[in-house]
């Protein structure tokens, strides 16, 4: 008995001509790829993966009308099994993060040549992420960033008043001490919880006396 090779469906939204062919093409020629509907804008592709429930999707991010981070946000509740790729020439931080946040599990960029593009319709397909090298390290990089403690990002006014919460001194003995008002102290200490990430004085100066 043969083994049953089951057809990854794919559904591509893309608003160049010559690159949709490409991409419909490229999809034909897999034997274990179907396509199910090819689409040259956000509001037909919308219209179209929600009916045939592919199992990926190729989204373009820059189409008339309807974005591609548009369209993923719009359906993704109603598509529970797809998986959605963008396929874009963005590399900028903003547009692979908004993609991301819209419900994106994969970023690949259009200069991908056609065999990693099936690889990174697969590794999606089974439940990776993939991302081109440029987009990963952005990824990275941004994770990074957050892990610091934001301790760097406050001003010389905001650490002393920081430093004076943590030896217990009151708003109104801050305010007297620095010569500022009380209204003043109040929001420097809203601008330090803000920029630490912390909701309390407590979460505050544990995150100073860690450094």
């Amino acid at each position: 008995m043969a083994n049953f090779v089951y057809m990854i469906h794919v559904s591509i939204a893309e608003d160049l001509p010559e690159i949709r062919k490409a991409l419909e093409q490229l999809l034909q020629s897999q034997k274990d790829m179907v396509l199910l509907s090819s689409s040259a804008t956000g509001e037909d592709a919308s219209a179209a993966i929600v009916k045939v429930q592919p199992d990926v999707v190729i989204m373009d991010i820059n189409m008339p009308g309807m974005s591609g981070i548009e369209c993923i946000r719009k359906i993704k509740d109603d598509c529970p099994g797809t998986q959605f790729m963008i396929f874009t020439i963005y590399e900028n931080d903003e547009k692979i993060f908004d993609a991301l946040a819209a419900g994106a599990s994969g970023y690949m960029l259009k200069k991908t040549p056609p065999d990693k593009m099936i690889e990174a319709i697969k590794e999606l397909y089974n439940g990776g992420s993939p991302m081109s090298n440029m987009v990963a390290r952005k990824v990275i990089n941004h994770f990074k960033e957050n892990k610091r403690t934001g301790l760097e990002t406050l001003t010389a006014k905001e650490n002393e008043i920081l430093l004076l919460l943590s030896k217990g001194f009151l708003y109104k003995e801050i305010a007297a001490k620095l010569s500022i008002t009380v209204g003043t102290v109040t929001q420097h200490i809203h601008n330090i919880y803000d920029k630490l990430h912390v909701s309390n004085k407590t979460e505050a100066i544990n995150k100073m006396n860690k450094q």
